[in-house]
């Protein structure tokens, strides 16, 4: 039967689809190694059917690859796929702050004060999954800030590959606390409109989301 850790209003196929994602990322199925919809049916004792809808999410995340008639395979990120993707979002974030600090609204800030008052109380519960929404909602208020649709775009162009990483380390309670601390550095330091510790805490930020990655998912 499958565990409640994910349970928490999250339908069954999303249940699913969470403990492949953490087995695949963890290197507990292989990368090129063939997911089988009848030993993962038996295991978790569940039906089928929310099964392939599992599949079919993993699959637009990359991180399955289904060839007609052969199965679906697990295809994970390598040590290169995580380097590639912070080194990245060094580039692009610390831009999108940078522009951010002088043209973020009055609003705007009092929308993300909400946000992370809401991930305090969140947090506090454990609820992974409404702290990775907050989580989204509060970066992409720093995106819109910074008025480019150029660079809008960039940052776009990628979230499905940091949404992997999000997921399968804010699932992990140990970095809940820390990670709540530091959306509260960085929202102060916007609010300060202080750039050098707006960048310097981003920059922080990002460097503990590589480790905390690169901890939590294996790499070849």
């Amino acid at each position: 039967m499958i565990s409640d850790q994910y349970s928490n209003n999250i339908s069954l196929a999303e249940e699913i689809e969470n403990i492949l994602r953490q087995r695949i990322l963890k290197g507990q199925y292989g990368i090129g190694e063939r997911i089988k919809e009848n030993q993962v049916a038996d295991e978790l004792k569940v039906s089928r059917t929310p099964i392939r809808e599992a599949f079919k999410q993993l699959e637009k995340e990359g991180l399955i690859h289904s060839i007609p008639n052969r199965g679906s395979f697990a295809m994970g990120f390598t040590k290169q796929d995580i380097q590639d993707l912070y080194e990245v979002r060094a580039a692009v974030e610390v831009l999108a702050v940078e522009r951010a600090v002088s043209m973020i609204s009055d609003e705007e800030l009092s929308t993300m004060q909400g946000i992370y008052d809401m991930m305090e109380f969140y947090t506090e519960k454990r609820a992974s999954k409404k702290i990775l929404e907050l989580n989204r909602a509060f970066h992409g208020i720093i995106y819109n800030a910074s008025e480019s649709r150029f660079l809008s775009q960039v940052l776009k162009s990628y979230q499905s590959y940091v949404e992997q990483t999000r997921k399968v380390t804010v699932y992990n309670d140990e970095n809940l606390a820390q990670i709540f601390k530091e959306h509260g550095e960085i929202l102060e330091a916007l609010k300060n409109r202080d750039l050098k510790k707006s960048l310097e805490k981003t920059r922080e930020h990002l460097n503990n989301s590589k480790i905390r990655a690169e901890r939590q998912i294996i790499t070849k």
